[in-house]
């Protein structure tokens, strides 16, 4: 029997008003008037508890542009999750958050592009740096646990030192530092966005010298590059594993990026039960455990640790999502992937995160 899911991405809209190029989102974003209603995520909510779920996050795009966002929060407070908001911070006020707590907001995760201001604009693409500052003190002035997260990549690898001084002066409790996963924009700016060896090397150095400094005083977690270590993480804990996402249109998914992958057909909440979706629908159970596996991770004895990495990565680089993830040296793939660690892209424009156009899709093809 598979063992139910303990978190659920509840991506409640693709509007926002940052237009980061590492953007995990896909390029096809959820037009607002397919968004799901306050009533079908409530539903949602009370499937997920009942499944067995245990946390959501409230996420996006951003999530403070749906202006039910309280009601949402209390549906999924009521049936029993822990809730947390994924924000920007952008469109917080002090009334706003004070709703959201009595809505029954448990915990806040803040985005941050930088630690410098206008830098953090400038990776935005929007002013956002002081409603993120002001954020941050509303969340911790009511006692809220804060948590921040910085997407790494070539343009702010070199400032971990200064996010870290800031993760201390806006009184964060944990600071995720998550080197760029290459979905949906983050793909598409792959090249402009890649970091060098030098830069990894000294970021990694950082974070372990902070580490030793704080103590535990703040939770510091480093999220490995895939196309750097030679070894692959186990997606999402494993496909349809430990947790799965609704999106705007209620589309269900093991992962966030698995909406990129062909012939997948996602089951939607809106037509079946999240019970039988979880459970039986083939699109969830496409890549569990290990049967599906090709050589050498069929004979892997990493197998049922990484459950042959990432499918969406291993879509991305080879075409094939039954690929092993190419992150792994044993990969028969895995030159085709490091290939772009050597890629100098550092005066290749960053697209921004917008409306998908026809021009953005023909080269997402051609990368």
């Amino acid at each position: 029997m598979t063992a139910p899911p303990w978190a659920l991405l509840a991506e409640l809209t693709h509007a926002c008003p940052l237009h980061c190029g590492y953007c995990s989102n896909p390029l096809e974003l959820t037009r607002r008037s397919r968004e799901l209603t306050t009533s079908q995520w409530a539903e949602v909510f009370r499937q997920a508890a009942e499944l067995g779920v245990l946390h959501t996050h409230l996420s996006g795009g951003e999530p403070l542009l749906r202006h039910d966002l309280e009601a949402l929060t209390h549906a999924a407070a009521t049936a029993g999750l822990h809730t947390q908001l994924v924000t920007s911070g952008s469109g917080m006020t002090p009334q706003r958050l004070d709703a959201l707590a009595a809505a029954g907001l448990h915990s806040v995760q803040l985005s941050v592009q930088h630690a410098d201001p206008a830098r953090s604009d400038e990776l935005a693409g929007s002013r956002a740096f002081e409603a993120k500052r002001a954020t941050a003190r509303l969340v911790t002035e009511r006692g809220l646990p804060l948590g921040l997260n910085v997407v790494l990549h070539r343009h702010n690898l070199d400032a971990i030192d200064d996010l870290m001084e800031l993760a201390l002066a806006w009184r964060a409790d944990r600071i995720e530092l998550a080197n760029t996963q290459f979905y949906g924009w983050g793909l598409l700016n792959r090249a402009a966005l890649m970091p060098t060896v030098e830069q990894l090397a000294a970021a990694e150095s950082a974070v372990e010298r902070w580490r030793r400094r704080l103590d535990g005083r703040l939770e510091i977690v480093w999220v490995i590059p895939d196309y750097f270590s030679g070894t692959p993480k186990p997606c999402m804990g494993g496909w349809g594993a430990v947790s799965l996402t609704v999106t705007p249109d209620g589309t269900a998914l093991p992962c966030p990026a698995a909406k990129a992958l062909p012939h997948l057909d996602p089951p939607s909440v809106t037509d079946r039960p999240l019970r039988w979706i979880w459970e039986d629908s083939p699109a969830f159970n496409r890549y569990r455990g290990t049967s599906w596996m090709p050589s050498p991770c069929r004979t892997c004895e990493r197998r049922t640790e990484d459950f042959g990495g990432c499918r969406c990565q291993a879509y991305a680089v080879t075409g094939n999502a039954a690929d092993t993830d190419p992150a792994c040296s044993l990969s028969p793939h895995h030159e085709d992937l490091t290939a772009h660690t050597t890629t100098n892209g550092h005066h290749q424009r960053v697209v921004p995160r917008r409306p998908t156009t026809p021009r953005y899709a023909r080269d997402v093809a051609c990368s």
